[in-house]
């Protein structure tokens, strides 16, 4: 199989699979190219609707011929986009521009909004300040990445915006409240390694995956998680939370099967509900395991579903652990401590 075809195979099956992967280098291609390409691009003639470009010292966008669906551009020198750069693919579902040197200012027009059914822009690594807009309603993945955005445009109407990536830029909790209300088809949310401290209001109740680590947080809104109607996976590790930011209930959430606490400066272990499966929370400064944080009762019927437990880098050791811990945690395949 020619591998470029496969680049893309591996993003559809990951795409089905609820998995993501970043392809950031370009793979080599080769076998002959669709006559229907721009000519220092390569279309594989057994998949002649995808065009690669990737690590060619593009300063602009190529020619793009008709018929092209999946266009990367990915690993150029890139620094503008004209406005009739897709005019020619007015039906592009997925654009790759990610590692080029593009800026808001230099991203003319409405060139997104034109692409009537575009599912995936990927403009990570990149030089934008700002999200980019408008976008088409037909956008289901938005990838952002390792930029340096400050600011978010209004993603009114996007009814098919599911996954969202803006991991690594600038963001402040008043950049991001409200940006994305109203988008009840958000599903996944990556905000790490921004400048947050505070959580941000506003956020979609659609949401399953919220990936909040690497920020400034240091306390959590009384109740804040559970107007989510299924959220499932919580990362808050590498913040400032200890305790007294804590509300008891925090994260008793009967939907959250994944909570990562780790790196942070709690003394006790957060109340979860019996239907977590994994719990994160090395390296903070407990002193105590207390078995009503993961089991209101014990009996036949009422334990933790808790699967793996990390504890390691703690002031817990294996003999401060309680007798009856092993029979709430009784499904537990790992608890790690020191």
């Amino acid at each position: 199989m020619n591998l470029g075809v496969f680049t893309l195979l591996l993003a559809i099956i990951g795409g089905a699979s609820g998995q993501y992967y970043d392809y950031d280098f370009a793979l080599p291609i080769y076998g002959l190219s669709s006559p229907n390409c721009a000519p220092e691009c390569n279309c594989p003639e057994s998949y002649p609707s995808a065009m690669y470009c990737d690590e060619l010292k593009l300063k602009s966008v190529p020619m793009v011929p008709p018929g092209i669906k999946y266009l990367y551009l990915r690993n150029n020198q890139i620094d503008h986009i004209d406005e009739k750069a897709f005019e020619n693919v007015t039906d592009l579902q997925w654009l790759i521009l990610d590692h080029n040197l593009l800026e808001n200012s230099k991203i003319k027009g409405r060139i997104f909004s034109k692409l009537k059914q575009l599912k995936k822009l990927h403009i990570n690594h990149n030089n934008l300040t700002e999200s980019v807009g408008p976008l088409p309603k037909s956008l289901v993945e938005l990838q952002l990445t390792h930029n340096k955005i400050q600011k978010l445009g209004s993603f009114d109407g996007l009814v098919n915006l599911t996954f969202v990536h803006l991991q690594h830029n600038q963001l402040k909790e008043d950049a991001v409240s409200a940006a994305f209300k109203g988008l009840k088809s958000l599903e996944y949310l990556d905000l790490s390694y921004n400048q947050m401290a505070k959580l941000p209001s506003g956020l979609p109740v659609s949401l399953l995956t919220l990936y909040l680590d690497n920020n400034k947080i240091s306390n959590i809104p009384d109740e804040y998680f559970k107007r989510f109607n299924g959220l499932q996976y919580l990362r808050l590790s590498h913040n400032e939370l200890a305790d007294s930011g804590v509300p008891g209930n925090s994260f008793n959430v009967s939907s959250l099967l994944e909570l990562d606490l780790s790196y942070n400066k709690l003394k006790n272990i957060p109340t979860v509900n019996e239907n977590l499966e994994n719990y994160y929370l090395e390296v903070n400064e407990l002193e105590k395991f207390e078995v009503k944080s993961f089991c209101k009762i014990l009996g036949p019927l009422s334990y933790s579903k808790i699967k793996h437990l990390r504890l390691d880098g703690n002031r817990l050791t294996h003999t401060s652990l309680p007798p009856d811990m092993y029979e709430c945690l009784r499904v537990a395949n790992e608890i790690t401590v020191n």
